[in-house]
């Protein structure tokens, strides 16, 4: 299974209609947009504007402000902006970087919506996601309960089953386990009553052949593929398409919401299929401010 060409899009305008209920667009303190850092660091700028905004905050509570140019004020600052370059950067190139930087504002806004439920995390449905992603049919009649919010476009079996090779390497095994116990039970057809215990490995090797050799009926299905290229008898490339097994990779490109990701990763953390765990860890992983706002409920992040 295998996660590649992740994109995500709309950080802004997401965050933007977050705050339109309460008409409180003055109040957000993120930042989204290209950079160029060789003449411009909106990172620095906008450290410089929380610094700013915790002194309103300070000076109406009645506490000490942070001056320009002390040692305290740096000190502020640079727990600002190490957050920022930690988290915002999404897609650099040699000359521009794409920023997503959510303040501490809109962070907390944020955060109370996802908590609300959701009916007041609209917001998450307006941040896409796109990516390719490679899994075993199995999985993919799981993932198919997700359609509201889901678009995806697969490879064809249909059309290209037929055209390459068919190898170990066209079925998912990351977790293939051989010496997997198949059957347990006692011959006592001899002199001697024993006990035996057979494994996968103990199958494949039964049908002649060595352990390391490919199944027997990924040799049956190349041999069928074979078989149809050279005739195109389409009854050989009936019989191909009605002993995949479930376990042949497909790809497809998918596009979602972050609230598609949040179910997902609430709906499935504890499934038994391990495909679903990848994803989830995956998401984790790569998203923007995951642990913030999908991950909301395994920890309470602390902002700086």
């Amino acid at each position: 299974m295998k996660l590649e060409n992740l994109e995500v899009f709309n950080f802004k305008g997401a965050f933007r209609g977050m705050r339109n209920p309460m008409n409180s667009w003055d109040r957000s303190d993120s930042y989204f947009g290209l950079a160029n850092f060789d003449y411009d660091n909106p990172i620095s700028k906008l450290s410089n504007k929380w610094v700013e905004n915790e002194n309103k905050i300070r000076e109406i509570t009645g506490k000490n402000v942070f001056e320009k140019g002390t040692e305290k004020y740096y000190e502020v600052w640079s727990k600002y902006y190490d957050w920022l370059e930690g988290y915002s950067k999404l897609n650099v190139d040699s000359y521009t970087t794409e920023l997503i930087c959510i303040g501490p504002e809109d962070m907390k806004l944020a955060q109370r919506l996802i908590r609300s439920g959701s009916e007041h995390r609209k917001f998450l449905r307006q941040i896409i996601i796109c990516f390719d992603l490679e899994a075993p049919l199995y999985f993919w009649k799981e993932f198919d309960t997700y359609k509201v919010g889901t678009a995806s476009n697969s490879t064809s079996t249909m059309h290209k089953l037929a055209s390459t090779p068919i190898t170990l390497d066209c079925f998912e095994t990351d977790d293939y386990e051989p010496n997997l116990i198949y059957l347990t039970g006692v011959d006592d057809s001899g002199d001697n009553m024993f006990s035996y215990q057979l494994t996968v490995r103990d199958i494949v090797e039964s049908q002649g052949m060595n352990t390391y050799d490919e199944p027997t009926i990924i040799q049956f299905l190349e041999e069928l593929r074979v078989k149809y290229n050279k005739t195109k008898y389409k009854k050989y490339w009936k019989e191909l398409i009605r002993w995949l097994p479930e376990s042949w990779l497909q790809k497809r490109t998918i596009t979602m919401n972050y609230e598609t990701a949040f179910n997902i990763i609430h709906q499935r953390k504890n499934h038994k299929l391990s495909e679903w765990h990848y994803l989830i860890d995956k998401f984790k992983e790569l998203l923007p401010y995951a642990n913030e706002l999908l991950f909301i409920e395994e920890q309470d992040v602390k902002l700086p």
